[in-house]
């Protein structure tokens, strides 16, 4: 099948735009959200920015839960030192097992307090230099 040279440069775009670093796209957290006052866990297995990540079990995106930190307030990625706020929650919780307790839902998260190793992520993140300032 031949691509049509409207589609060819469509295609090519976009594999472009999807190659670029910063560019946004569709975060993998699809579980159900649980209730306010649920306790749940998992490794992180993605990070969205400063204050927004994924904890589920290896190989099941499926079972993936959004959260948004409840104890930490970075600054978007947009704004000044998002990036190095996402970069940090990055190292500090990539890969690690987290427990959490849902709150509220912001959007189309769970707002939750999270612990890493017994201690809260917030805190963690303040200790190795991270700056709230967000939204």
């Amino acid at each position: 099948m031949r691509l049509s040279t409207a589609a060819a440069r469509s295609a090519a775009a976009l594999a472009f735009a999807l190659a670029m670093p910063g560019v946004a796209r569709a975060d993998p957290c699809t579980a159900p959200l649980p209730p306010a006052g649920t306790a749940f866990s998992g490794v992180v297995r993605y990070v969205g920015d400063g204050d927004s990540l994924c904890v589920g079990p290896r190989g099941h995106p499926d079972r993936w839960i959004e959260v948004r930190l409840g104890d930490f307030n970075a600054p978007e990625l947009n704004e000044p030192g998002g990036r190095r706020a996402k970069e940090l929650l990055r190292r500090v919780a990539m890969g690690r097992p987290l427990v959490c307790k849902a709150g509220r839902r912001s959007y189309d998260r769970v707002v939750a307090l999270c612990t890493l190793g017994g201690r809260a992520v917030g805190e963690v993140l303040r200790r190795q230099g991270g700056q709230e300032g967000g939204r």
